[in-house]
């Protein structure tokens, strides 16, 4: 099951995406769906779904989309968020919300179809993509999506979770990092960061989502940035 979310406060704009969003998934039956509807950013800030995805305008009355999309990742929202606007100078000032993609409006058809498609295959590597932790007699599998860094201390690889959850494990950390995927980028000798958790880069800090910040060595910080382009870059119009 995917769970939908359409904030715009434009009913007409509400109704067309809608009807693009049922049409397009109504051919890839068998796969399963939930939508729900909002005409403003407080209405879906209110709400208790747990959406895998958001259509968010931009332009609304307060909080509009850039502020809502900002409250959302704040309180940990860790899910996909597809911006809907007509000012395409706007997607510059987004970075710190981590967007998947934009749609310009007016929308068009085969954008709106190209987007989806590359949704549904993010939502089916984010549920997918996992990694067994062995601890003793017990395992732990972890969703690739859910974790920001991973630290090194002594012998253990601390592994820091979106939730907060720590876990921790004997390995070394070269052998660990084989074992991820390439939005994972080394950034210091004791740290690995989640590329998709990044919200800035200053000063030899890494600013996560969250707010917390891990180093980056002046070694790796020029290599950082181009494999943050890179990263971002994939997932642009």
């Amino acid at each position: 099951m995917i769970n939908f979310a359409i904030c715009d406060d434009e009913p007409h704009m509400l109704k067309e995406i809608a009807e693009k969003l049922c049409l397009y998934m109504k051919e890839k039956q068998p796969v399963s769906y939930h939508m729900d509807t909002f005409s403003d950013g407080s209405s879906l800030l209110d709400s208790s779904g747990d959406f895998d995805l958001i259509f968010l305008d931009i332009q609304m009355n307060a909080p509009n989309g850039m502020e809502t999309a900002r409250i959302l990742r704040e309180r940990s929202y860790r899910g996909l968020i597809i911006f809907v606007t007509v000012l395409k100078e706007c997607v510059f000032d987004s970075f710190e919300v981590q967007p998947f993609d934009y749609l310009l409006k007016p929308l068009d058809d085969g954008h709106f179809r190209h987007t989806m498609d590359r949704t549904l295959q993010a939502l089916k590597e984010q549920k997918s993509s996992t990694i067994i932790i062995q601890k003793g007699g017990s395992c732990e599998v972890i969703r690739l999506s859910d974790v920001e860094y991973c630290e090194v201390q002594g012998r253990k690889i601390y592994i820091h979770q979106s939730s907060g959850k720590v876990t921790d494990c004997y390995e070394k950390l070269e052998t660990f990092a084989g074992r991820l995927n390439s939005r994972f980028f080394r950034c210091h000798r004791s740290f690995i960061v989640n590329l998709g958790c990044v919200s800035g880069c200053a000063a030899g800090q890494i600013t996560l989502s969250s707010g917390g910040k891990i180093p980056v060595s002046r070694l790796r910080e020029h290599e950082f940035r181009q494999a943050l382009l890179r990263f971002m870059k994939e997932r642009e119009y």
